[in-house]
Order: structure tokens, then C-alpha cells, then sequence
């Protein structure tokens, strides 16, 4: 268990940002990784700033925004808006370059003052040296459905769903969107990594997760969560490690 209040933290003028592992200046040897996650950063960025243009290297990102949009603009010529209900990945692979801001009015919107607030995850991929790539794809309707549904996978058993490709074939992100009074059940797998994005939840075994707490789980899996005011949860499930 590790509670939303003991996460390293990163604040400056423009950003608040909650690292649930060790990340940039904040380093923990205890607490580098679950898995194949390096990286759960849940980050409140205010209007008209953000992350400007920066490098990535062999890495996996995906990002899910909670309120508001983000802007993605990257050296491959890409450039998204990623809002609520929009999975959003990019392949670093080789090396790419790219900002992220909130300042959808300067791409077509209309200006704005609301921060935007989305978590940011990194898994290593399978190799390195890959193809730098970018996808994006709008799955609000499979959530609306209820239940736990792959967000972005590599994995084989979820190739038939609606959900972004990642390139590690042994790792895949669930999000539910679990109904006042409903229920969902976890997968099982040698590593789960389960956060609570919004709202409040009960996990059987546990007991009770409030926003921006997580539970790292090894060898496990079939546990209930459920939900009395309602909540929305993200789940990686990983069926092997960094470094073996």
C-alpha cells in the first residue's frame, strides 16, 4: 500500500506533480519500479504552461487525462489533443522530442483558465532501438460499459480489443470507471499495480483507497473493488519485470 500523501513531489509555479516513484531529483533506491513501471506521475499543469519541448529515449509513455487537455507536439510531426476518455502513447524508441501543454485555445480552441490534470506512466519496452511512434484512440464509450477495459496493451489476449498498442508484450493498462454501488475484479498476474486516479474505493483484502493511492501486488490477482460513491482506477497488469 502506499498512500497518496507519502508520494514524492515536485512543485513549481505552473505544475504540482505527485511521483509514485523515484523520479528527476527525487530519488529513493527503494522505490525505483514495480515491474515494468518506472513512471506514475499524476500532474496538475495551470493553463497557458507546460513541459516544454524535451528528449525521450526507449521508453513507453502513456498518458490518461482526468480534467481538462493536454497538448502533445513531438519531432515526428505529431500533435493531439488528449482529453478524458482519450488514450494517448508515444514510442520513444530511438529518440524523439516533444512538449506537453495546456493551451488547447492556441490550436484551434477557445482560451481557457482551467488546469489540466492526467497521469503519465512509463514501462520499458520489449528492445530498445525501436521506431519512435505516436497513437492515440477514444475509448469513453468501452468505459460507459462499466467493468475493466484494456486502455494499452502488448499483450496477445488483448489484441482483439479497443485499446492503444504499446510495444512490450507483456504488459497491459486497464481503466475502470466503477459505478456508485458496482464492482470490478482485478486480473491476476506476477505484478499488478493498481491507483486510484479519482474518487474512492474499497479493495477486498485491503480495505479502503482514496484518490491517489496505489497498491503493489505480486503473484495475485481476483481481488474485488468496489465503489460506493464512485470512482475511476487504473490498473497495470505485468506478467514480468524489469530485469527479468
Amino acid at each position: 500500500m502506499h498512500r497518496s500523501g507519502d508520494r514524492l513531489k515536485s512543485r513549481v509555479s505552473w505544475l504540482d506533480s505527485k511521483h509514485s516513484f523515484s523520479f528527476g531529483q527525487h530519488y529513493d533506491p527503494d522505490n525505483t519500479h514495480h515491474g515494468l513501471l518506472l513512471v506514475n506521475n499524476d500532474d496538475t499543469v495551470l493553463a497557458g504552461t507546460g513541459f516544454d519541448t524535451h528528449p525521450h529515449k526507449d521508453m513507453e509513455i502513456v498518458t490518461w487525462v482526468l480534467r481538462g487537455s493536454l497538448v502533445h507536439q513531438d519531432s515526428i510531426g505529431h500533435t493531439g489533443v488528449i482529453y478524458p476518455g482519450l488514450a494517448q502513447r508515444m514510442s520513444a524508441g530511438t529518440g524523439i522530442m516533444h512538449s506537453e501543454k495546456n493551451d488547447s485555445w492556441r490550436i484551434g480552441g477557445e482560451q481557457h483558465s482551467d488546469p489540466v490534470h492526467f497521469i503519465q506512466m512509463w514501462v520499458v519496452p520489449d528492445e530498445g532501438g525501436l521506431t519512435p511512434g505516436y497513437e492515440q484512440l477514444e475509448i469513453d464509450d468501452e468505459l460507459l460499459r462499466g467493468g475493466l477495459i484494456p486502455v494499452a496493451s502488448g499483450m496477445e489476449r488483448y489484441k482483439d480489443h479497443s485499446a492503444i498498442r504499446i510495444n512490450n508484450k507483456n504488459a497491459a493498462m486497464h481503466v475502470a470507471r466503477i459505478l456508485p454501488g458496482t464492482s470490478v475484479n482485478l486480473p491476476s498476474a506476477p505484478f499488478l499495480h493498481v491507483f486510484v486516479a479519482q474518487g474512492t474505493a474499497e479493495m477486498e483484502g485491503v480495505g479502503t483507497l482514496y484518490e491517489g493511492d496505489a497498491v503493489r501486488l505480486s503473484d495475485s490477482g481476483g481481488q474485488q473493488l468496489t465503489s460506493d460513491a464512485g470512482a475511476e482506477v487504473l490498473v497495470w497488469e505485468m506478467h514480468s519485470r524489469i530485469g527479468g
